[in-house]
């Protein structure tokens, strides 16, 4: 192991938590090995590592939430109190009011079925704070994370929220017993670039007002760079270097870390010009808006203006804009996975004209690869069996089908040993590889790929960049590549469309784009995207 520390630290006695030699076992495979840290009032400590670094798990250890099959050694002293030496019945005094967490994904760790001014202000209810104090506290709250009009959001299920304010809102929630540390465990992840920095600068700004220490879990160093005071880098469960940000930053000690602060993502193909695979004629998604008791429909939302795009063979076109600006429903219009109108246009065949089951015979020429595997891979089924899944309407021999699983394992360049693997079984870089399978096998002549990078560490990012270029370059496949990440749109796609409030602001080869953006918006989301 080759762990780098400094020594420049608060003296012992500032120390709110000080964990000392945390390891965690699952049978003979260490997870987490001899981790030591101080964490002081006030201070930011970012936890930073690829995907099964030990980054999560180490945090949640000291919550008391691990699977019982983890076994948890070492200490972790909180105001004199060894929290890995606590019954369930002890932890429940340090959950929320002395350490609060805020999860990756608010979408999954927010109840779906209840209301934003029950799912905040549920702890305090339990607390014996009566209904109208609660309500006015929970107001309070949804002010701070700055969430305007938040008298109008209390009745609203997660559903009914756009991601940044889902993310706001669990914010809140863990703000709710005013706990001394905060632990964010990937807070920003599944946002686009504007909403990551005003999310991060929130958590700061509250920071400083509560004199909170936050604990920042992220795989994105760069990120890290702007909000933290201090640095660990793990790698596969090992401290590779800690130390102070600046120090970290200018002058870091191992190559790991040099490599996690690697931003370059390589250039997109040169493709030339060829035939038109793909043609969109005045696009447009809108959704009606029911009302009152009979669901009447009272008006419609636009979230994709009419438009128009043509994709060559063998072209990427980017799509970025930020939450709501109308990318996935594009995206799942052009699938016909939603209602549009206008003419998509895909070989020749009006895609809009046709009946479902007209349509079916045509699926296989465009498929759709979604931002979360997980949710989109069926648990019950193997690798193996959810990669053949499409192929059993093509009236293959067994042999036929095993072979076809095969070259997409191998394009994608997962063994072929991970055929009898469940996606719990797989890392997120992994499973992003077998949803990419999953399609490929069909042999499409179109990806429609849906923010398939976000949820990945940056190296695992590159790689999958990579493949994407090599899947294009070898088979003249073309791509819709929708994406928050600016960084990995300029290296695969030609041409880029910026969407804003469903309307089109501009579109233009990628280099002309980056290099002079026609649009203000579009220059704020070149710098966000350059820290």
């Amino acid at each position: 192991m080759h762990s780098i520390q400094d020594s420049t630290k608060l003296p012992d006695s500032q120390a709110m938590l000080r964990v000392s030699h945390l390891h965690i076992q699952h049978g003979a495979q260490a997870l987490v090995q001899d981790l030591s840290f101080e964490l002081h009032a006030g201070q930011t400590l970012a936890v930073v590592g690829e995907s099964g670094s030990g980054k999560s798990i180490s945090s949640l250890a000291l919550l008391g939430l691990l699977p019982e099959n983890l076994q948890v050694s070492g200490q972790a002293l909180l105001q004199g109190q060894d929290l890995l030496a606590l019954s369930q019945e002890q932890y429940r005094q340090v959950r929320g009011h002395k350490i609060a967490m805020i999860f990756q994904e608010p979408m999954t760790a927010l109840n779906p079925l209840h209301r934003v001014e029950k799912i905040i202000g549920e702890t305090l209810l339990l607390q014996g704070w009566p209904k109208a104090k609660t309500r006015e506290r929970v107001m309070q709250l949804l002010q701070d994370v700055g969430i305007a009009e938040p008298q109008d959001k209390l009745r609203r299920y997660p559903h009914e929220l756009s991601g940044g304010q889902r993310q706001r809102v669990m914010i809140a929630m863990a703000l709710a017993l005013e706990p001394d540390i905060l632990i964010a465990d990937e807070p920003t992840t599944a946002l686009d670039v504007t909403l990551q920095a005003q999310i991060l600068s929130l958590l700061k700004s509250l920071q400083r007002s509560r004199h909170m220490a936050v604990i920042l879990i992220s795989h994105d160093l760069n990120l890290v760079r702007r909000y933290a005071d201090q640095v660990i880098v793990m790698n596969k469960g090992l401290v590779e270097e800690q130390g102070q940000v600046e120090r970290i930053f200018s002058a870091p000690a191992q190559a790991y870390t040099r490599n996690l602060l690697n931003q370059d993502f390589g250039q997109a193909l040169a493709v030339p010009e060829q035939g038109v695979l793909l043609q969109l004629t005045q696009l447009g998604v809108k959704f009606p808006i029911k009302q009152g008791l009979l669901n009447r429909v009272k008006g419609y939302f636009t979230a994709v203006e009419p438009l128009d795009l043509s994709v060559g063979q063998g072209q990427s076109i980017g799509i970025v804009g930020e939450s709501g600006s109308g990318k996935t429903s594009l995206a799942l219009a052009v699938a016909r996975l939603i209602e549009s109108d206008g003419r998509i246009v895909l070989q020749g065949q009006d895609l809009n004209a046709l009946q479902e089951k007209q349509l079916r015979p045509l699926r296989s020429a465009f498929q759709m690869v979604f931002q979360d595997p997980f949710s989109s891979l069926n648990p019950r089924l193997n690798v193996e069996q959810a990669i053949g899944e499409g192929l059993e309407m093509q009236k293959l021999s067994a042999a036929e089908v095993q072979a076809r699983i095969d070259e997409a394992l191998q394009k994608v360049e997962l063994p072929a040993d991970f055929r009898l693997r469940y996606p719990h079984e797989l890392s997120g870089g992994q499973r992003q590889r077998v949803a990419l399978a999953r399609a490929l096998v069909l042999h499409p002549k179109l990806l429609i790929l849906d923010e398939p990078t976000s949820a990945l560490d940056r190296s695992t990012q590159r790689a999958i960049v990579k493949l994407l270029r090599d899947l294009q370059r070898e088979y003249q496949m073309s791509y819709i590549f929708i994406s928050h990440d600016l960084q990995v749109v300029k290296a695969l796609c030609q041409k880029v469309l910026v969407l804003r409030h469903a309307k089109v602001m501009e579109f233009q080869p990628t280099e002309a784009l980056f290099a002079q953006p026609q649009t203000e918006y579009t220059r704020k989301l070149i710098e966000a995207s350059q820290y």
